[in-house]
C-alpha cells in the first residue's frame, strides 16, 4: 500500500478486527469477522478483496486470512490510535468504558497524527503528574506551574512543589 492509498474507516476496522481475531485464534475466517463486525458475509468479502488487492492481508476464498508485514503495521496503527483516543476518554474525561471504546472507534479514523500525539502526551501527564500543578494556556497546551516549559521535566516537580509548601 502507497502512502497514497488511504484507507476508508469501513476497512480500518475491518484490519483492526483481523489483526484481533489472528491474534486470538492464529488466523481469521470470515466467519469471525463477519460476527466480531456484525456484518454479512458477503459485506466481509468485499472489504476482505478489497484489502488483498492493496495487500494487507492474505486472502483466497475458503481459506483463512491473515494479514500481511504491511497489514499489521496499519492495523498496529489503527489499534494504537483507537487505545490513546479511549484511554484520553476515559482516564482525563472519566467516560464510562463502553461510551469511550464506541466513541474511540469513531474518532480513531479522522484524528490528525499532531493532535493524537498532544492528547497522548497529556494522558502521561495527567497519569503522572505528582502533584497537579499544570494550567492551560491558551493556544500553548498544559504548562507546569513549578518548571519553565512542558511537562517532560516533572520528575523533579514534587521536590519544588514539596519546599513550595514547607515555607
Amino acid at each position: 500500500m502507497t502512502a497514497g492509498e488511504l484507507l476508508s474507516a469501513s476497512l480500518e476496522d475491518y484490519l483492526e478486527a483481523i489483526f484481533h481475531i489472528v491474534k486470538q485464534k492464529g488466523a481469521a475466517k470470515v466467519r469471525d469477522i463477519s460476527q466480531r463486525l456484525d456484518v454479512k458475509n458477503p459485506s466481509v468479502t468485499g472489504a476482505l478483496q478489497s484489502l488483498a488487492k492493496r495487500e494487507l492481508i492474505n486472502y483466497a476464498p475458503y481459506d483463512v486470512i491473515t494479514l500481511t508485514q504491511e497489514g499489521e503495521k496499519a492495523a498496529r496503527d489503527v489499534i494504537r490510535r483507537h487505545e490513546a483516543l479511549r484511554k484520553f476518554l476515559v482516564t482525563v474525561l472519566a467516560v464510562d468504558e463502553a461510551e469511550a471504546d464506541e466513541n474511540a472507534c469513531r474518532m480513531e479514523h479522522v484524528i490528525s497524527s499532531t493532535v493524537l500525539e498532544r492528547l497522548i502526551q497529556f494522558v502521561k501527564f495527567v497519569e503522572t503528574c505528582p502533584v497537579g500543578g499544570a494550567k492551560w494556556l491558551e493556544g500553548k497546551g498544559y504548562f507546569c506551574k513549578y518548571k519553565k516549559g512542558m511537562f517532560e521535566e516533572c520528575a523533579s516537580c514534587d521536590e519544588i512543589s514539596r519546599n513550595e509548601r514547607v515555607t
